[in-house]
């Protein structure tokens, strides 16, 4: 960065000074919020609590509550009261963007590859660009269709695209850690095989990435579903991707530690890669990798308006076989970096907050389900009246992530479609699906199944 930008960089910021606060007041005011909250939710349920312990046991009874109610209320105005907080600095262009190379690990990818290759030759970026497809032993025309892409498409000057062929499938994390070997530059970004970058994203993930404080290593990019009117699980998952992922990773950069750098779209510095082992043989490699980075002190942040458009799985099979491996992937997460558990750092938090997921989804599972059939019968022992008090806080939550979105695809000229069909079932039964799923993945890797990717 020049003298004058920093001069006026370093000026706009104490013109600003006084209405500034700092990560940590933000941090420590929806830490108070969620625990008034709390403490006003146990107060309101104790007549609830009292009779649910007569009509089964205490243990039982503060368990259920505990992880049906007071949990999740507290998770839910944490997050409401950050993103009410979050101000994302402007993110500032360079007089030079560095040059990234693009890893493209594909396995049986023939329907979407070349539509991939296409968005990366669209691509509006100033740098060195060199976007490598790592053909993972695929079976299919896969690698046929991105050689006759690489063939026919027009490149900007700038650009060079190849191919880079594996004689067996080794899996996910195997072709990225050849990707990486090959790699010429010193930023790194991996896409999906089924994924359509928007003509910025890359140089808004870029300006990001340089923008962030000191210590950041990787960014995640916005992760939006693109084959949303396929089916109805994909139109609920449209909903997933823009409420609840988007929030969660926004909610978590702010506090210098976004949890996941997903392999569909992220931006890293090569050598904390490579210092930190390269993408390790697990099911869930991104998020392995991303606390790999983590425990070392590094900071991951989020570009919320860096998109990219992914397929999301349209079948029930499918998505049923992602989110148990997603699930997976944070139990292997755990396994191998349980340190960040004892890290003195604001994101420490959000490593405990994953933990609790386990009694979360069992809770939800074989208590609050049936409870919920149970509710819909008129005995309201588990699901009734009072678990009413957690809608406020969904709709706070919900309409501010709404808000928030919805500003950023307008700046992007995009808009958000009307899908009621998939907003119904996303409220009303995606965590009923999602939650025992999550929970067999969880169990599978205790358990020691074998891994697999599952959705191919």
């Amino acid at each position: 960065m020049n003298a004058p930008f920093k001069a006026e960089v370093l000026g706009s910021a104490r013109e600003h000074r006084r209405f500034y606060i700092s990560v940590r007041w933000k941090f420590g005011l929806a830490l108070a919020v969620a625990i008034l909250w709390t403490a006003f939710s146990v107060r309101i349920a104790t007549a609830w609590m009292n009779d649910l312990a007569a009509l089964t046991s205490p243990i039982f009874a503060l368990w259920t509550l505990t992880f049906v109610a007071f949990v999740p209320g507290f998770m839910n105005a944490f997050l409401a009261t950050s993103l009410l907080l979050d101000k994302r600095p402007p993110r500032r262009k360079p007089e030079i963007y560095p040059g990234v190379s693009i890893l493209i690990a594909a396995y049986n990818e023939e329907a979407g590859i070349e539509a991939t290759l296409e968005s990366i030759a669209n691509l509006n970026y100033a740098g060195a660009v060199e976007a490598i497809v790592i053909d993972d032993g695929s079976r299919d025309e896969t690698a046929k269709r991105a050689r006759a892409a690489i063939k026919r498409l027009s490149l900007p000057y700038n650009f060079t695209l190849r191919l880079l062929r594996l004689k067996q499938n080794s899996g996910k994390s195997a072709a990225l850690n050849k990707g990486l070997a090959a790699a010429r530059h010193d930023l790194v970004c991996t896409i999906d095989g089924d994924s359509r970058l928007r003509s910025d994203s890359l140089r808004e993930i870029v300006e990001r990435f340089l923008s962030d404080p000191p210590g950041t290593v990787a960014v995640a990019g916005s992760v939006l579903v693109r084959n949303s009117r396929a089916t109805l699980i994909t139109a609920a998952q449209e909903w997933d991707y823009f409420h609840g992922i988007s929030a969660v990773k926004r909610m978590q950069s702010m506090y210098h530690g976004t949890l996941v750098a997903q392999g569909a779209f992220s931006l890293y510095r090569k050598e904390a890669v490579e210092a930190a082992g390269g993408w390790p043989d697990s099911v869930g490699e991104d998020i392995v990798l991303t606390w790999a980075l983590l425990e070392r002190g590094y900071r991951i942040g989020y570009a919320e308006d860096a998109i990219v458009f992914t397929d999301a799985p349209t079948s029930f099979r499918q998505f049923y076989q992602q989110r148990k491996r997603w699930s997976r992937g944070l139990i292997e997460a755990f396994q191998r970096h349980s340190n960040l558990l004892f890290k003195r750092r604001l994101t420490t938090l959000f490593v405990w907050w994953n933990l609790l997921f386990l009694p979360l989804d069992l809770t939800f599972t074989f208590i609050f389900i049936p409870g919920l059939v149970a509710g819909l019968l008129g005995y309201y022992w588990i699901a009734g009246p009072l678990t009413l008090l957690l809608l406020p806080l969904a709709i706070v939550w919900n309409g501010v992530i709404f808000v928030i979105q919805r500003r950023m695809f307008r700046t992007k000229g995009l808009k958000v479609r009307r899908n009621v069909a998939g907003l119904v079932f996303y409220m009303l039964v995606y965590a009923i699906v999602m939650q025992p799923v999550c929970l067999w993945g969880y169990v599978s890797e205790l358990t020691g199944q074998r891994k697999k990717w599952g959705t191919k």
